[in-house]
């Protein structure tokens, strides 16, 4: 009896061993399968073209659309490509982010993302000194993903995109790195990052916001790379303390000069850099007048609102034109070509003329406001008057109070 239980427990350990053999091959099989792109998603400007928006807020959690953060639309055409893998690189106010993206808004509804947040702080090397230096000091996450391209995102533009289109066209070239590009207006090309191609669209030269463009194909800020390829340019780059770790001014220009394959890919589809409060004022007008479609049916979009729920909507004297309005928001005044977020409300006898309210602002009664931005949870006064109909744009920073007659303290900038 003693030898037959030596000898089950002699084939059991065996059965142990040959069991963990295997599970440390599949485990092995599993790390060497090499995802085919994962995105990295700029996210950590302070976005002082912004402010006061951005006091405090990150440049990318700036409400836009009347229910949307800006980064929302990055994240979204990640996950309706296919993508399922983001990491998030924050720095600046980047609580404002984290907890947009990580309350589980996005998680609930996309089970398949994976989204991680690579925020500066927890970096045991420092925070990040520029787009390049924000890469390199993810490595190891990329690494971990073990991906064949890698797609760099901003996390500042309104466009709707297939990132698919690119990675073909990409995969077609032959291209070590691809760079979406968008014709602009000439008068507006020195603002930009411009290429100059050849009739294949392999770049031939790139320059950074030139004086005198000798092209109008803008640099949109997205980014393909094969990874191996990147990776050996960034292990360079941060050897170089001559280097400002930029994409833009380093990283790009030593790989031209390197004579590697680079192509543009030229996107035909609304895009707006909206990191300026003109150009955020703008796109969002573009949006009221149909230049980019919000279109959740043809293209979802992804956020994480939070709702706070209002016993009354629209007023019957409430009069509306051309105007986007939450239907989370209490009405009582009339709104022409202006966007209204989630949670507003606005007072009886009130004027709102090309503006953009955004979420959870409260505005009393016989207040009017003209071509202006009203910051997140601000609150106007009954009587008070902003901005003028053929005047600047005008701002009112998060969370203020404006009475009738602000004070100077009041965050009102005029740009």
């Amino acid at each position: 009896m003693t030898n037959i239980v030596t000898i089950i427990w002699y084939y059991f350990f065996v059965f142990l061993f040959w069991l963990r053999s295997k599970l440390q091959l599949l485990e092995e099989m599993i790390r060497i399968i090499q995802k085919k792109c994962i995105a990295m998603l700029l996210a950590g400007g302070e976005g002082k073209r912004l402010a006061p928006l951005t006091k405090k807020l990150a440049k990318p959690a700036v409400p836009f659309g009347g229910q949307y953060r800006i980064i929302d639309f990055p994240i979204s055409n990640c996950v309706n490509s296919g993508i399922d893998t983001i990491g998030v690189l924050t720095q600046y106010k980047a609580e404002s982010l984290h907890s947009h993206i990580s309350d589980g808004g996005y998680c609930s509804k996309n089970k398949e993302t994976e989204i991680a947040l690579l925020a500066a702080d927890r970096q045991v090397n420092g925070l990040y000194t520029g787009t390049a230096d924000a890469i390199y000091k993810n490595l190891d996450y990329i690494q971990q993903q073990n991906p064949e391209h890698v797609l760099l995102l901003s996390g500042d533009h309104i466009y709707q995109m297939d990132y698919n289109a690119m990675i073909k066209f990409h995969e077609e070239c032959g291209s070590e790195a691809t760079i979406a590009v968008k014709r602009v207006p000439w008068k507006d090309a020195h603002q930009f990052g411009i290429m100059n191609v050849d009739d294949t669209y392999k770049v031939t030269n790139f320059l950074e916001k030139p004086a005198k463009p000798e092209s109008n194909l803008a640099s949109m800020g997205i980014y393909l790379f094969r990874w191996s390829f990147l990776k050996r340019y960034l292990l360079q780059d941060a050897q170089n303390e001559l280097s400002s770790h930029d994409f833009g001014k380093d990283i790009i220009p030593k790989m031209l000069a390197s004579d590697s394959d680079l192509y543009a890919y030229p996107f035909q589809g609304y895009w707006r850099d909206v990191g300026t409060v003109e150009s955020l004022w703008e796109a969002h007008m573009e949006v009221l007048d149909g230049d980019i479609v919000l279109d959740v049916e043809q293209w979802p979009m992804y956020t994480n609102e939070r709702l706070q729920p209002l016993t009354t909507n629209l007023y019957p004297a409430a009069e509306f034109h051309k105007s986007m309005i939450h239907p989370n928001s209490v009405i009582e005044g009339n709104v022409r070509r202006s966007v209204v977020f989630n949670g507003v409300q606005i007072g009886d006898g009130c004027e709102i003329q090309e503006s953009v309210i955004m979420p959870d602002v409260i505005i009393g009664s016989n207040v009017q406001i003209y071509k202006a931005i009203i910051g997140e949870g601000s609150v106007i006064e009954d009587g008070a008057v902003i901005g003028q109909q053929d005047g600047d744009i005008t701002v009112i920073g998060t969370g203020e109070f404006i009475s009738a007659k602000p004070s100077k303290a009041s965050e009102i900038i005029s740009v």
